[in-house]
């Protein structure tokens, strides 16, 4: 039976997006985690930051697909300043 997800939410006094399946079973998913795991720079934990506040579905659809090194990679624009030099 495939899992589907029914709501999701992020909790602020956990720092973690608790997610709703239709089977009745909740997932939670610890961020800080997330962001130690995929974000390579500040750019990145705030593009995640944003995603987690504000469409906290996108960013469960993106951690479960495994395309959220894709999305931070094509959504975030980051020069070192060694680059820039």
């Amino acid at each position: 039976m495939k899992k589907i997800i029914k709501s999701c939410e992020f909790n602020i006094d956990t720092a973690c997006v608790e997610v709703k399946l239709t089977d009745g079973s909740m997932v939670s998913i610890d961020c800080d985690a997330v962001e130690d795991e995929y974000a390579r720079n500040m750019y990145e934990v705030s593009e995640l930051d944003y995603l987690i506040y504000n469409e906290p579905l996108s960013y469960v659809k993106l951690l479960l697909s495994g395309r959220i090194q894709a999305y931070l990679r094509n959504n975030t624009d980051y020069t070192p300043l060694s680059d820039m030099r």
